[in-house]
């Protein structure tokens, strides 16, 4: 189902997702384009797994999606989102300022932050072969047809 079409998800009360803009405004606030464009959560799902870091909260994190562009999702008390390991993200809070969050490891809990571009990190490989690279080969068009 697409945001914003009649059918009513419940889901969309804690979580929603977005392409950003490029604005340097505060980083705080929502962030749509004109005209608004969501992604669905199902289209979001596919950028991910069940894995590392887990969080209950109030805010954004913004994720890249396949062609490297920002996509903002607001979470908001009650909802859940799962990052795999390797996957370039950021978090900002909302306009509240304050956040309760629960992380939540697979293994010893360590977490560095890297900057990009880290593309030689092990985790960052796998997850450029999990999925980056799989949902580049799946959208492909065969130059042959």
């Amino acid at each position: 189902m697409q945001m914003g079409s009649t059918e009513k998800d419940d889901r969309e009360e804690v979580l929603q997702a977005w392409y950003m803009d490029d604005s340097d405004e505060d980083q705080q606030l929502p962030h749509h384009r004109n005209p608004m464009e969501f992604v669905s959560l199902e289209k979001l799902s596919g950028l991910s797994n069940s894995s590392p870091s887990l969080s209950f909260l109030g805010g954004y994190y913004d994720v890249r999606d396949i062609n490297d562009r920002w996509i903002r999702v607001m979470v908001k008390k009650g909802g859940m989102i799962i990052l795999p390991a390797g996957m370039y993200h950021r978090f900002t809070l909302d306009a509240n300022n304050h956040v309760k969050v629960m992380r939540l490891f697979v293994g010893d809990p360590i977490w560095t932050p890297y900057s990009r571009p880290h593309d030689h990190l092990p985790a960052r490989k796998e997850y450029l072969e999990s999925f980056v690279h799989k949902a580049a080969a799946n959208t492909s068009v065969d130059a042959t047809a």
